[in-house]
C-alpha cells in the first residue's frame, strides 16, 4: 500500500477545499470550513476496511452535517446483500490490497436511470476525526465514503443539509417507497402498519420522523430515526408488549421515557427478560414502548424490498413487481400545462396510455426533475459542482388514471367521472406513488401540477406484477382557430372512415354532376355550446395521384329528410382541391347535420377519413384539489471537541 498521498487518485471534480463543502452557504456548516482538514482513512486510523465484521456495527452516526435523513436511508443497503453490491460495487481496491489507489465508485438511481460517481477518499474531519458521518465502528468507511459520493451528486456536502428519508430511499434503491402518517391513521390502519412492520422488518429499511415539538420533547423536531429492530416482550404478569428499537444518527441516546435506558418501566419485566432488550441497544439506540411509539412520531417509511437481479417486491402481495416501464414528459407554458384539476384547462396536460393485459397489482410513480438536472446524460463537473441544495423546494405535482373502453374515448366526460386513483393533494414531494389494482384493458394516466403554466421535467413509471405496456397520447397539433375565439374550450373528435368506388355506385363527384346525391354522408351534431366546427378531409392516396376533392355540410330537416337538391348548403369547401387534405372552420347553428364528401369528377375511387372537431366550452369539473405541506428532515448536533 503507497504511503498516504502518494500517487494517489485526486478527484478535480470534487476537490478537497471549501468549494466541496458549502454551496450556497445556507446552512451553520460555512463558519466552520477553516477548522475541516481532508484525510485519507488511513491517516485516521490504524486499519481501515470498507465493512465491518458485524453487520450491527455499521449503524451511522450523524456527525456535524444535517442529513440524518440520508444516514436513516443508508439502512436500505444493510437489508440486501444484492442492492449494497449494486450502489457499492465488489471488486474496489481497499486500504490492504496491493492495487490500492485511493478511488472509490459509488451508483445512485436518480431520474430513471443509475448513475457512476467516482470520488477519492479524502473525508473531512476536525482534527484527526470524521466530521460528518462514521458507523459505530469508527474502522468501517463505506459509509462516509457513501456519503461523499452523494455530496458530489448533489454539488455539495452542505446540499445535503436538509432532506427527506423517501429521496434518499429511492436514490439508493432504485425502487419503492411508502410513507405512512401516524397522525392521520386510525385504529385500524394502525394495526394495520403494525402487521406490515412485523412481517418485513427484516427485508425492509423503515425510518420514522418526528416533525414538530410534541411530547416529551425529547426527539427534537424535523428529525429522522431508524427503526432497528422490533420484538415482543412480557411484563412479569404476563402482559404482552410491543417494543420498537430505534436508533438515533445522533449517535447518542435522546429518549428519556419509562422505556428508555434509565426508566421506571423496565421493573414490570423480570430481570432477565429485560436484560435481553437492553443488551441488545448500542450508542444511540432506544426502546420505544407501541402506544409511545405512536404518540412521539408523525410519520413511517418503508422501502420495499429488493431481491435478487434487483427485482422489486411489493409489500402488500409479496408479489415481484417484474414488469416496469417509464417515460419521460413535460409541462410546457402555453402547451400542455394545464395545472390540476381545479382549472379548466386541466385536459390540456400531457396524457398517457397505460394497457394493462392482466389483472394485476400496479404502482405509478411521478417524479420531477431536479431543478439542478443531476443525473442528466451530460455528467459533467460543472453539473456535479454546481448542483442546487435540497433546500430548493420543486412545483407540487398530481396524478390521475380513468379506466377507458379504447383508446377512442370523449376525453371531456372522462375527466368529469371520478378516477380510477389518484393524488387527493397536489405533493411538493420530489416523487409521488400510486398503488391500485388494475384490469385487463387501456388506462388514461394524466400527471399535473397544481397551478396552471408552470414549467417542469417528470418521468412516469410504471411497476406491475402482470404485463403492461406504457405510452404517450399522440397529441394533435393546435387546430386553427379565428381571432375572435377567445373563451376557453375543449375539441371532441369524431373521426368517420368511408370509400368512393364505383362498384358501389357511390362515387357521385361534385354537384355538377347527377350522380352528386349517391356519395356517402355523414351525421354529425351541434349542441348549444358547440363555439365552432372544423371539417377535415384526408384523401388516401398518394401524393402525386390526388384526385380533387372537397365537401358539402346540410342541415338536417325536422322531419329527418334531405332534400339535397332543394337546399342550399350550410357550409362548403370548394372549389375541390388537388391536395391529400382539405379543411374548413366554420359557426353553425345548434341541430343536426349531415357532411357529404366527393371528388369533383364521377366514379374516382379511393379511400378517405373525414375529422368533424367541434369546439364547446369547457365543463368545470368538480374538483377542490389542495396542496401538501412541505417536510424536510434536518438536524444539527454540537461541534466534535
Amino acid at each position: 500500500m503507497p504511503p498516504p498521498g502518494t500517487g494517489l487518485f485526486v478527484d478535480p471534480e470534487f476537490p478537497a477545499c471549501v468549494s466541496s463543502l458549502v454551496g450556497a452557504g445556507d446552512s451553520p456548516l460555512p463558519p466552520l470550513c477553516e477548522r475541516i482538514t481532508w484525510r485519507r482513512p488511513q491517516e485516521i486510523c490504524a486499519a481501515p476496511r470498507l465493512f465491518p465484521e458485524d453487520n450491527r456495527d455499521a449503524l451511522g452516526a450523524q456527525g456535524i452535517l444535517g442529513d440524518c435523513w440520508f444516514i436513516c436511508a443508508c439502512s436500505a443497503l444493510q437489508k440486501s446483500p444484492a442492492l449494497l453490491q449494486h450502489v457499492f460495487p465488489a471488486g474496489q481496491y481497499t486500504w490492504e490490497d496491493q492495487g490500492y489507489t485511493g478511488r472509490f465508485t459509488c451508483r445512485f438511481w436518480r431520474f430513471g436511470r443509475w448513475v457512476d460517481v467516482t470520488i477519492d477518499d479524502r473525508l473531512p474531519c476536525l482534527g484527526h476525526k470524521l466530521c460528518f458521518s462514521h458507523c459505530q465502528d469508527h474502522g468501517a468507511f463505506w459509509l462516509p465514503l457513501l456519503e461523499k459520493a452523494y455530496a458530489k451528486l448533489h454539488g455539495s456536502y452542505e446540499a445535503l443539509w436538509a432532506g427527506q428519508v423517501v429521496d434518499a430511499l429511492v436514490d439508493l434503491t432504485g425502487g419503492l417507497v411508502e410513507r405512512w402518517s401516524l397522525e392521520l391513521a386510525n385504529e385500524s390502519f394502525k394495526e394495520e402498519i403494525i402487521c406490515r412492520m412485523l412481517d418485513l422488518k427484516e427485508h425492509c429499511a423503515m425510518s420514522c420522523s418526528v416533525h414538530k415539538r410534541e411530547g416529551s420533547g425529547d426527539l427534537g423536531q424535523f428529525h429522522a430515526f431508524t427503526i432497528t429492530d422490533i420484538q415482543q416482550g412480557f411484563t412479569k404478569d404476563g402482559q404482552s408488549l410491543l417494543l420498537f428499537r430505534v436508533h438515533n444518527p445522533w449517535g447518542r441516546s435522546c429518549w428519556e421515557g419509562s422505556w428508555g435506558q434509565s426508566g421506571d418501566n423496565w421493573a414490570l419485566m423480570d430481570q432477565v427478560e429485560s436484560s435481553r432488550f437492553l443488551t441488545q441497544i448500542q450508542d444511540g439506540e432506544f426502546w420505544v414502548e407501541k402506544a409511545e411509539f405512536f404518540r412521539e412520531f408523525h410519520e413511517v417509511t418503508l422501502a420495499f424490498p429488493v431481491v435478487k437481479k434487483l427485482c422489486i417486491q411489493s409489500i402488500w402481495t409479496g408479489s415481484l413487481l417484474s414488469y416496469t416501464q417509464q417515460i419521460n414528459g413535460s409541462w410546457i407554458n402555453g402547451q400542455n400545462a394545464g395545472g390540476s384539476r381545479n382549472n379548466v384547462s386541466f385536459p390540456e396536460n400531457p396524457k398517457f396510455w397505460l394497457r394493462v393485459r392482466m389483472q394485476s397489482e400496479v404502482y405509478l410513480t411521478l417524479m420531477q426533475r431536479p431543478r439542478d438536472k443531476i443525473g442528466s446524460s451530460n455528467n459533467s463537473s460543472r453539473t456535479l459542482q454546481h448542483g442546487t441544495s435540497n433546500h430548493t423546494t420543486g412545483t407540487a405535482i398530481g396524478l390521475h388514471i380513468w379506466k377507458v373502453k379504447n383508446r377512442h374515448f370523449n376525453l371531456q366526460k372522462t375527466i368529469l367521472t371520478t378516477p380510477v386513483v389518484g393524488t387527493s393533494s397536489h405533493s411538493y414531494d420530489r416523487q409521488l406513488q400510486l398503488r391500485c389494482e388494475l384490469s385487463p384493458g387501456y388506462h388514461l394516466l394524466i400527471p399535473s401540477t397544481f397551478l396552471r403554466d408552470i414549467e417542469g421535467d417528470f418521468l412516469l413509471r410504471v411497476l406491475s406484477s402482470g404485463p403492461i405496456t406504457l405510452s404517450e397520447v399522440s397529441s394533435n397539433k393546435p387546430l386553427e382557430q379565428e381571432s375572435e375565439d377567445k373563451m376557453p374550450g375543449v375539441w371532441e373528435t369524431l373521426e368517420f372512415k368511408g370509400q368512393w368506388k364505383k362498384s358501389n355506385r357511390n362515387a357521385g363527384g361534385s354537384r355538377n354532376f347527377p350522380s352528386y346525391h349517391l356519395n356517402p354522408r355523414f351525421s354529425f351534431r351541434v349542441s348549444t355550446n358547440t363555439e365552432v366546427v372544423k371539417i377535415t378531409l384526408c384523401q388516401h392516396n398518394q401524393e402525386n395521384a390526388c384526385h380533387a376533392i372537397g365537401f358539402h355540410v346540410y342541415l338536417v330537416l325536422v322531419d329527418g329528410s334531405l332534400p339535397l337538391f332543394s337546399q342550399e348548403p350550410c357550409a362548403s369547401c370548394v372549389p375541390h382541391s388537388h391536395t391529400l387534405e382539405v379543411c374548413k372552420i366554420c359557426h353553425l347553428a345548434p341541430g343536426q347535420y349531415v357532411v357529404v364528401p366527393s371528388t369533383y369528377l364521377p366514379d374516382q375511387e379511393c379511400k378517405f377519413s373525414i375529422f368533424i372537431s367541434t369546439k364547446t366550452e369547457r365543463k368545470p369539473i368538480k374538483s377542490e384539489e389542495t396542496l401538501g405541506q412541505i417536510l424536510k428532515e434536518v438536524s444539527v448536533i454540537s461541534l466534535m471537541k
